[in-house]
Formats: C-alpha cells, sequence, structure tokens
C-alpha cells in the first residue's frame, strides 16, 4: 500500500476524483461501470430535495457538493471532507443540498464486501472487547483521509487501463476497506461483521424483512430469526436504524410504491395492494404523513425528475 506521506493533497486528489466522474457520467446521470462491479458514480446538477432510496452496505464519498439523510428522525449531513458508511440496508430520505451545472454533486460509492473485511480482521489485531460491545447506528460518517481518498482515485483510474483491472481492481478495493477498518469506522464494521454479535443478528432479520416487506410478516417472527426476545430485538433493531420494525417497513413499502407510480405508472390504489396495504385510505394517509402530500399530487409534481431507487448507494 502506498505510504499516506507521500500522497498528494486532499484537493488535488478531489480535484482528479472529480475529473474521472465527469468523464464517465452525464447531467444527473448515475454510472455504474460493468468492469468494476459494485462501484457507482453520481452527478447531479441541480439541487434535488427529496428522494428516497434504500442504501446497501456501502461507503460512499461526495467529491463535490453536500447532501443531508434523513434515518429515520434522525438527520445526517455530510460533504466533502467526511464519508458515508452504511453497514446494512437502510430506508433513507436524501436531499443534494449543492449542486449546479458549473459545480454539479459528484459522489462515487462502493459495496461493501463482508469476505474483504473478515479475512483483513484476521490479520488485524483484535479490537478491545468493549469497543465490539458498543452500540451504534447502522449509518454514520468519518472523516476522510488522504489514503482512502486516493486508493478510491487510483481505482476509478483504472477505468483507463483495463488491461490492468483483473490484476489490481482487487488489490485497491481491499486496500478501501483497510482503510475503513482502521479508520473511524472500523469498530462499527468489525461489529457486524462478528457472527454472534447482535449487530450481526439484527442484520440478519433486516434482509430477511427487505425480501418479505410486502406481507403481514410479525415482528415476533423477526425476533426469532434474530435469535432475540421481543424487547430486545426492538430494542437493538431501534438503536441500529432509528426506527421500529414496523416504522421500517412503512417506510420500505411506502418508498417502492412511490417508485412503482413513477417508473411504472401505476395508480396509487394499485402501487399499494402491490405493496401490502390492504386499505388505499391507508397508505393515502401514510403516504402523504411522510411525504408531505398525497400521491397523485406527490407524482405529478415528480413527473420528469430522476426516479426515485429501492437500491442506491450514494
Amino acid at each position: 500500500m502506498p505510504d499516506p506521506s507521500s500522497q498528494p493533497p486532499l484537493t488535488d486528489t478531489r480535484a482528479s476524483l472529480a475529473r474521472r466522474i465527469l468523464a464517465q457520467t452525464t447531467a444527473g446521470g448515475l454510472h455504474q461501470p460493468p468492469a468494476l462491479p459494485g462501484l457507482l458514480m453520481f452527478r447531479v446538477d441541480q439541487p434535488h430535495l427529496d428522494a428516497c432510496s434504500v442504501y446497501e452496505p456501502c461507503v460512499a464519498l461526495i467529491v463535490q457538493g453536500s447532501k443531508r439523510l434523513l434515518l429515520g428522525d434522525e438527520t445526517l449531513h455530510y460533504g466533502a471532507d467526511r464519508y458515508l458508511i452504511a453497514t446494512m440496508d437502510l430506508p433513507v430520505r436524501t436531499a443534494v443540498l449543492e449542486a449546479s451545472r458549473t459545480q454539479p454533486y459528484l459522489a462515487v460509492a462502493l459495496r461493501l464486501d463482508w469476505r474483504e473485511i473478515a479475512s483483513l480482521m484476521r490479520e488485524l489485531p483484535p479490537a478491545p472487547a468493549q469497543t465490539l460491545a458498543s452500540d451504534g447506528r447502522a449509518m454514520s460518517t468519518g472523516a476522510v483521509t488522504a489514503p482512502l481518498l486516493d486508493a478510491f482515485d487510483r481505482l476509478l483510474a483504472l477505468l483507463d487501463h483495463p488491461d490492468d483491472l483483473a490484476a489490481l481492481a482487487p488489490l485497491v478495493r481491499r486496500e478501501i476497506h483497510y482503510r475503513l477498518l482502521t479508520g473511524e469506522a472500523g469498530a462499527r464494521l468489525r461489529q457486524m461483521a462478528t457472527v454472534d454479535t447482535q449487530s450481526h443478528q439484527v442484520a440478519r432479520a433486516i434482509a430477511i424483512l427487505n425480501t418479505r416487506f410486502a406481507e403481514a410478516l410479525p415482528v415476533e417472527t423477526l425476533a426469532r430469526e434474530a435469535g432475540m426476545g421481543l424487547s430486545t430485538f426492538h430494542q437493538h433493531f431501534k438503536a441500529l436504524t432509528a426506527m421500529s420494525p414496523l416504522q421500517y417497513r412503512k417506510q420500505l413499502r411506502l418508498t417502492e410504491a412511490r417508485r412503482l407510480m413513477l417508473s411504472e405508472r401505476l395508480d396509487a390504489s394499485t402501487a399499494a395492494f402491490r405493496v401490502g396495504y390492504e386499505s388505499p385510505s391507508q397508505f393515502s394517509r401514510e403516504y402523504r404523513r411522510l411525504f408531505g402530500t398525497p400521491p397523485s399530487k406527490d407524482i405529478a409534481d415528480r413527473r420528469g425528475q430522476p426516479l426515485v431507487s429501492t437500491s442506491a448507494l450514494a
């Protein structure tokens, strides 16, 4: 791995990353290079104040601009000086706060590889017991360092050298995971990757909820899948996601319904039934409570805007 003391200043590396993202994306675009699975680049040319996504486990860097995320009732702000890390699938509402045609919002995200993290953990000194036992949100931010930024720049640079990708991309990906494990996010990553921790148990239940959110799945079933009592499961679920299991499912349903109405042009009642609601009036009430306006008006206002997604990284 490169010597951190020999790396260029953060501003130079950010400028290099910005050029690489601009070369790969179009206005308002998202690009996922086939040669680098799990890597996404984003460009937004105007503020976008209310989008919904489900963030997969990832690390995301803003290269230019800033963003706000709502996780449950909590707000996270981050910009070019902080990276975002999500250690499980989480439904969020997002807003791009700073973006213009001359200074677009630029970001890059990489899906976390838990096998890589587990492999690195075997090579690193064990974390103190009290660090692993601590609880915290499954989404947080950390300070961007020169080595982490430089590793992302070198990963994107490989797109210009396709003959080198197969040999070098896995090494750079491993370095990115190493930088995260040895940085501010290290304790959270270790906790999620350690099988017998409560965070890992809750993540197992969340994976089930993400695939079966349209079903009337009892919370007791999720607690049983996590190997926890009901009250303990509620406590740890909310500690990680800032939501109760029912609030989490509700946001998944409403986010997917919004996407269906926009991308597949379903009417509100059809979308409501598709995501698990039995009552269109209940769907409309909860939709308005989350998004601030009834479904029909919200969708009419959003026609022509970038589609919301149920699977996004940054």
